[in-house]
């Protein structure tokens, strides 16, 4: 509920992810305000704010996922717009972060391109950033702005408690960096869990040298923040049932589903994969193994608990 003069707050919708926007501003009952993005012949991005926003507090939604590029000029211009309209506040919402993957330098002479945004997006204006399960937390002291890291997992884990059943299940981290989230996960349900020692030799290739934990006879439940390729997620659920897992589940905030994903992910050994919606899907291509859960209301408390001034602890920080 918006406590305060909802005369101030404007709720903007980029391209990116317009049906999460939609189902955001039915959740908080307020309209999304009317923007033009439109393209110059040449590509080039223009933006047109269609309503006084002088001394609003704005929150705008745009996940940077493919077309990643396009998708973060637009994000870009928006917020210099809206900070040339004399905006009182600009609160970018990013469901999904893009280049959250290039977090550090792997090897030499590589760039840290997770940093390389936040800089961007600070420097076009915003003045907070709201964002859902960073590839990397270590990503929010890339922001020298207020930043609130929210985890989707609550969701997704109420569609395990109501699709799953736990008297025999298991939760598996699908890397060791993925440890604490799936412990977190385990611990509230009061199942074990397990991980996948793999390896990768290349990005979007993995190399799987055992399973840590029991899984023989379990219902196991992936965890993890993203699912690109899925290459690495299926052949962690292959190692699973191979080492005698009844059946697998995948549970991945980030549906990012390139290339062949679709296609691996339903010739796998796959019983489900549980995204969240925080990338906008085309539900007609999406594979019949992958069910869409909704973050409207997670982002709606977040919008209006920031708006209100009020503490988020309870939807705060990733495990």
């Amino acid at each position: 509920m918006i406590e305060k003069n909802n005369n101030n707050i404007r709720l903007f919708s980029l391209n990116s992810n317009k049906e999460l926007a939609k189902k955001v501003s039915e959740k908080m009952n307020v309209p999304l305000s009317s923007c033009a993005v439109t393209r110059f012949a040449d590509g080039e991005v223009q933006i047109d704010i269609e309503d006084s926003i002088r001394n609003d507090i704005v929150f705008v939604i745009q996940s940077t996922s493919a077309p990643v590029n396009e998708n973060l000029m637009e994000l870009l211009i928006f917020v210099d717009a809206l900070h040339r309209a004399s905006a009182k506040e600009i609160n970018v919402v990013i469901p999904y972060y893009g280049y959250s993957r290039q977090d550090r330098k792997a090897k030499s002479r590589q760039p840290i391109s997770a940093k390389l945004v936040a800089n961007m997006i600070e420097k076009a204006g915003a003045n907070r950033v709201v964002t859902i399960d960073l590839h990397a937390a270590q990503i929010q002291g890339f922001f020298d702005i207020p930043t609130d890291h929210l985890t989707a997992i609550m969701p997704l884990k109420q569609y395990i408690i109501d699709n799953i059943p736990l008297e025999n299940a298991c939760v598996v981290s699908p890397d060791h960096g993925g440890v604490k989230r799936a412990r977190s996960i385990a611990n509230e349900l009061n199942i074990p869990f397990a991980i996948i020692d793999k390896r990768r030799p290349r990005p979007n290739e993995v190399e799987i040298s055992n399973i840590i934990g029991d899984v023989s006879g379990k219902v196991c439940i992936m965890v993890d923040d993203m699912v690109d390729t899925a290459g690495t997620l299926c052949a962690g659920a292959q190692a699973i049932v191979d080492n005698g897992a009844t059946d697998v589940y995948a549970m991945c905030v980030h549906g990012i589903l390139s290339g062949p994903a679709m296609e691996r992910i339903e010739e796998s050994v796959l019983t489900k994969l549980i995204i969240t919606d925080s990338i906008q899907q085309n539900e007609e291509l999406l594979s019949s193994k992958i069910d869409v859960v909704s973050i409207d209301d997670l982002l709606a408390m977040a919008i209006e608990n920031v708006y209100n001034g009020r503490s988020i602890t309870h939807i705060f920080g990733a495990s």
